[in-house]
C-alpha cells in the first residue's frame, strides 16, 4: 500500500439472549441502553470516519448509538461480506438444545470449528476468505482515511486473521466483546495491530 488504511472495527452492542442462542445471519436488535459505554466508546473513534455496516439491525443501531453520543459519521455503506458467519438451520436455536437434540454434524463441528460446516451455513475458514477480500477492496478505495466498521465478532477475528496472516483456527482464539474496538492499520510495509478488544471496562 502507498498509504495506510486505518480501520476501526467496532463489534455491534449486546444482543439480550438469556438463553445463549446463535444468532449468526438472523436479523436481531441489540441492547444500546448503555449510553456511557457509547459515550467513552465514541470519544476513541475520530470523526467523519468512512462507516461500514454489514447491513443487520445490529450493526446500524450501534452505529446510531454512536452518533447519538456525539460521533459525527456519514450515512453507512453496507457490506454484505462484512457479515456474521452463516450458521445456517442452526441459527436461532443453542448449543445447548442441539447437544440435546443430538444434532448431526454437531461432534464435526467441535472437532474442526475452523473448517466444518454447518448444516446450511458455512463455515469460519469461507469466513475468513470473504472478509479478507472486503478488508483489501475497501482498504483501496478508501486509502489514506479511517474506516469505522461496526461489525461482528466473527467479522473481526476474520480481519485479524487477514491483518496477521493466521489461520483461521488461530483467529478463533480471540476475544471480542461486545462494544469492543479493535484497531488494525494497513501500511506499505504491511498490516500492524493496534489494539484489540478494548472495552469501556
Amino acid at each position: 500500500m502507498s498509504s495506510s488504511a486505518r480501520w476501526w472495527l467496532v463489534r455491534h452492542a449486546p444482543v439480550p439472549c438469556p438463553h445463549g442462542r446463535i444468532h449468526g445471519r438472523l436479523d436481531v436488535a441489540c441492547d444500546i441502553s448503555d449510553e456511557e459505554d457509547f459515550r467513552q466508546l465514541a470519544r476513541r473513534i475520530p470523526s467523519h470516519a468512512t462507516l461500514v455496516e454489514s447491513g443487520l439491525m445490529r450493526c446500524r443501531q450501534t452505529s446510531g448509538a454512536l452518533e447519538a453520543a456525539g460521533l459525527v459519521l456519514p450515512p453507512p455503506l453496507i457490506e454484505p461480506d462484512l457479515a456474521e458467519q452463516d450458521f445456517g438451520r442452526w441459527q436461532g436455536r443453542s448449543w445447548l438444545d442441539l447437544e440435546a437434540a443430538k444434532a448431526p454434524d454437531l461432534a464435526a463441528f467441535w472437532a474442526d470449528p475452523a473448517h466444518a460446516v454447518p448444516p446450511g451455513g458455512e463455515s469460519f475458514a469461507q469466513v475468513c476468505a470473504r472478509v479478507a477480500g472486503a478488508v483489501g477492496r475497501i482498504s483501496e478505495q478508501a486509502m489514506g482515511r479511517d474506516i469505522l466498521a461496526v461489525v461482528h465478532a466473527g467479522t473481526v477475528r476474520a480481519a485479524l486473521a487477514f491483518a496477521l496472516g493466521i489461520t483461521p483456527e488461530q483467529a478463533l482464539g480471540f476475544a471480542v466483546q461486545p462494544l469492543s474496538l479493535t484497531r488494525i492499520e494497513g501500511t506499505a510495509e504491511g498490516w500492524r495491530i493496534d489494539c484489540v478488544n478494548v472495552t469501556a471496562v
